[in-house]
């Protein structure tokens, strides 16, 4: 069995996120194993044409879960198959059988131990949001509407608070996580051009709407309805009721995956 490495875009827009759901059917996972399925049988009948293939869907393993709505530019994931069709070959396949929402980029061969999810060193995230007085037409699946600018400075000093490495739970969406919510958030950028606000995060890994709490809780410092010094406080906390709103999913979009 051969691992491969796929780099995969998609629109979240209509589905319910990465991962499997029982009883859901548009989730990203389900749709890139169905196009798998359909590579390896395109006839449907279980007839054996690549490899050891007995009808079992392979697994394709991301680097992380996004949440229902979430975009990727570029979401790492593996599998496994047995099969003489080359990397190019796969890829175009694949895309062949997927909806035009999504599309893989490129197919590698890696490692056998390489695994997408625990193999990842870092994950850059990207929140957009439109401050203009117009609607963004063409953009807004993508990113969350404003109505005015929030002050840069004092969301700028908010995220000093932010960086570093911290126990994230008051940044949690899931408030049973039993498992370790430290963290490392070692980089935020914030920056507005032409209309568009943009949060930039990279980090060691994120919890669940962990990057859009983050966002909503900048974004209330901006407009004024905390102070960039609260946000200390917030974390401190350990206490999601203390953090912002959550932004919505429209906005965020992973944008890489680092790996060593």
């Amino acid at each position: 069995m051969t691992n491969y490495k796929l780099i995969i875009r998609y629109d979240g827009t209509r589905y319910k996120g990465w991962e499997h759901q029982p009883g859901e059917e548009m989730t990203i996972q389900g749709k890139m194993e169905t196009a798998v399925m359909r590579m390896l049988d395109p006839s449907g009948d279980g007839s054996v044409i690549l490899g050891s293939f007995e009808g079992k869907i392979p697994e394709i393993i991301s680097a992380g879960r996004t949440d229902g709505g979430v975009h990727a530019l570029a979401m790492c994931a593996n599998m496994h198959l047995e099969t003489d069709l080359s990397c190019e070959r796969i890829r175009d396949d694949i895309n062949r059988n997927l909806p035009d929402d999504i599309c893989v980029i490129s197919v590698e061969e890696v490692p056998g131990r390489f695994h997408a999810r625990y193999n990842a060193t870092g994950k850059t995230y990207r929140y957009t949001c439109y401050a203009g007085k117009l609607k963004p037409v063409f953009d807004r699946k993508y990113c969350y509407e404003l109505g005015s600018v929030p002050d840069m400075d004092a969301m700028k000093k908010a995220a000093g608070f932010i960086i570093g490495e911290h126990d994230f739970k008051s940044f949690c969406g899931n408030l049973h996580m039993k498992k370790s919510c430290v963290r490392i958030v070692d980089k935020i950028d914030i920056s507005y051009d032409d209309e568009y606000l943009t949060f930039t995060y990279h980090g060691t890994g994120f919890l669940q709407y962990m990057v859009r709490i983050m966002t909503g809780t900048l974004l209330e410092v901006g407009l004024g309805k905390r102070t960039p010094e609260s946000v200390k406080e917030v974390i401190e906390s350990r206490d999601r009721s203390k953090a912002g709103f959550t932004a919505p999913a429209r906005g965020l979009a992973l944008v890489e995956v680092d790996y060593e």
